[in-house]
């Protein structure tokens, strides 16, 4: 009867469907003013009309490991666009302590505040592994959102997405290494397309707001469990499915949005 019912109000139930797929030219299709390739998502998906208008205000920029690129107060001079390499967002207690928000890398912005008409930064953000990207300057770059709708919507989802992923992985952070170390690792493999990633543990340790010593016990868990193996400077992922299995369920989340943000 329960079944007529349904039938008789012809009740359609439909399935969630995975955010939809950044749509983007291959990295490398485009250059910017210097001529150099262009590999962020953010740029390779914009219209042509759209991105001329940014091209001869795009600035190539090495950003070595550790390289600050904004501090919280500050006035923001650039918004940047990585081509590879990771930034970090961190929050700053006033004892010092410090403890990662948030990680962007080829998929987005670094410099968001600036989309909402803002001028200076919440957070420090810190090249986290090193990279090449391009720099705008910020007042250039707030006059030409004025005129390109495509990018302020493509802007737009990448805060959507990134946020979503920061209070999916939250929880974790500043909990048990061995419990937020799986997915920060899995994370940062998503953006930087290899293996092997270059990180000691004092970095991974600021960045979760854990101690060294914690960050050594779980690393060593992990190795020992044959997913990672820990070298001088670098830790390369042995078996991605199984460290996604020991991951806690928030990467699960994390990994459904990766799809809307570009990444794999």
């Amino acid at each position: 009867m329960y079944t007529d019912a349904l039938t008789e109000e012809k009740i359609i139930v439909k399935r969630a469907t995975r955010p939809s797929k950044l749509l983007s030219l291959r990295p490398g299709s485009r250059s910017d003013a210097a001529g150099k390739a262009v590999n962020n998502l953010i740029l390779l998906s914009l219209p042509d009309k759209e991105y001329n208008l940014l091209r001869p205000h795009l600035e190539p920029s090495d950003l070595p490991q550790h390289t600050i690129l904004q501090e919280p107060g500050d006035k923001i001079d650039f918004a940047y666009f990585l081509n590879d390499g990771m930034a970090s967002l961190v929050a700053l207690s006033h004892d010092g302590r410090s403890i990662e928000v948030g990680i962007i890398g080829k998929e987005g912005m670094v410099g968001m505040s600036l989309t909402a008409g803002l001028h200076r930064e919440i957070f420090r953000t810190i090249m986290q592994m090193s990279g090449t990207g391009m720099r705008i300057r910020s007042e250039v770059f707030q006059d030409i959102l004025l005129s390109a709708p495509s990018l302020r919507s493509k802007l737009g989802h990448f805060g959507l997405m990134h946020g979503m992923q920061v209070a999916q992985l939250a929880p974790a952070t500043g909990s048990m290494a061995l419990t937020s170390a799986p997915p920060w690792l899995l994370m940062c493999q998503d953006r930087f397309d290899s293996q092997l990633l270059p990180s000691t543990h004092d970095f991974p340790a600021q960045m979760l707001g854990t101690g060294r010593p914690s960050v050594s016990l779980a690393a060593g868990m992990l190795e020992n469990a044959g997913l990672i193996e820990n070298s001088r400077g670098t830790v390369k992922i042995l078996n991605r499915k199984s460290l996604e299995a020991v991951a806690c369920e928030c990467y699960g989340v994390i990994q459904h949005f990766n799809g809307g943000l570009g990444l794999k």
